[in-house]
């Protein structure tokens, strides 16, 4: 259990906290390569909807083959995505590279492959709360790496930030054998197929709820991740401001994914992810009331950093929860599609626009009414594990 643990989250602290800086590389990129937000904007929103085409893929080879050796190919297509993403010199190669590549090999190192072994090796009592432990993972990688590739950025420049980065997404690799889990046992009267497993959950309401909110999850932390810092620019603040506020996010989310794994624990989780998302609407209508400053800048990241990957722990519980941890990683991966389709719009429209009118206002307030809908929508959710017909005795038995 422990190496599991331990593993997984540096696993997840590596693959997000180098995926958590891009927007750090949008003014130098569009800048040197003279290039529009849009075209920036539209590799990671391809990134983005790449990750989740591929991540039930991902899911389903991890549970039936093995997550490290998902790992080890997502690790090295992390290394090669990044190299290429340095040395792309045209719009359509920076969205082969940043977009296509980036987002297979993220579909392969993050969340749905890590959460479905941790569902596995973790007693049922205390799954809620291991996930929280990697998803918190994930938000102290924010804190970590962004300040780094910032410092990079700035020491080396953009390009050479990039190459060491990819050397960085190698580690993966070797901590991925400390993942490698013995061949599931079906318990008796659980003997489903892959294809049995999706018709049921893609028949159950409770998962097109869940769905429905990772969609609106998505929209808004990638809009925020990968615009905010030129947003904050475009308003006289300086690089330092976004990157603050890019590391606020980071720490104070690792208090929030394990606060919400910890309370997924002891509480119903659709309170939980519906009063995440009404909270996040609430401070991002406060945000666009009060004069922007540094200190409303840092406020505000602080405050969404606290709800900001808190949704993922108790999602994926619920999902364990009702259907079980047999396809856990295949099930994880779907309602991630849902999250990247939401990211592919957020990011895009941010970039889209943004050239079209000057202003990421109408995004800013898309994001508040989406987080409304999330709210409403997680409530009817059922938690409770899903009634299967028993399957027949054994000739003999």
């Amino acid at each position: 259990m422990t190496q599991v643990l331990l593993c997984g989250a540096a696993i997840v602290t590596l693959s997000m906290g180098i995926r958590h800086g891009f927007g750090l590389w949008l003014q130098p990129i569009t800048m040197e390569r003279g290039w529009s937000r849009e075209t920036f904007a539209f590799a990671i929103a391809v990134q983005n909807l790449a990750w989740g085409v591929a991540g039930p893929i991902a899911g389903g080879l991890a549970d039936r083959f093995g997550a490290y050796r998902v790992l080890i190919v997502g690790a090295v297509l992390y290394a090669m995505g990044l190299v290429l993403m340095a040395l792309a010199t045209s719009g359509l190669a920076f969205t082969g590279s940043a977009g296509l590549l980036l987002g297979l090999a993220q579909s392969g190192t993050t969340y749905a492959v890590v959460y479905g072994v941790i569902g596995r090796n973790i007693a049922p009592e205390k799954r809620s709360w291991a996930m929280g432990v990697a998803a918190a993972a994930g938000s102290f990688g924010q804190f970590l790496m962004v300040p780094v590739e910032n410092w990079l950025i700035g020491g080396v420049g953009w390009q050479q930030a990039l190459f060491i980065l990819g050397c960085f997404a190698l580690a993966i690799a070797p901590l991925a054998l400390g993942l490698k889990e013995p061949p599931f046992q079906k318990a008796a009267g659980a003997h489903q197929s892959m294809g049995q497993a999706l018709r049921e959950a893609f028949g159950y309401r409770s998962f097109q709820w869940l769905m429905a909110g990772y969609f609106v999850c998505g929209f808004q932390v990638v809009f925020i991740g990968v615009h905010m810092p030129s947003y904050l620019k475009d308003h006289g603040l300086t690089p330092d401001v976004a990157t603050t506020a890019l590391a606020l996010i980071g720490l104070f989310n690792v208090f929030g994914t394990y606060a919400a794994g910890t309370l997924g624990q002891r509480m119903p989780k659709r309170y939980i992810l519906s009063a995440i998302y009404a909270l996040r609407s609430l401070a991002i209508v406060i945000f666009l009331s009060v004069p922007l400053t540094p200190w409303s800048v840092y406020v505000f990241s602080s405050v969404m950093g606290l709800l900001w990957l808190s949704t993922v722990p108790p999602t994926n519980a619920v999902i364990a929860q009702i259907f079980g941890v047999q396809y856990l990683s295949m099930l994880g991966g779907f309602v991630f599609f849902s999250h990247q389709i939401g990211s592919f719009l957020g990011v895009w429209l941010g970039g889209r626009l943004y050239d079209t009118t000057g202003s990421y206002d109408i995004v800013w307030w898309i994001a508040v009414a989406l987080g409304v809908f999330a709210a409403l929508v997680n409530l009817p959710v059922k938690e409770s594990a899903i009634v299967r017909p028993a399957s027949p005795a054994p000739a003999g038995a």
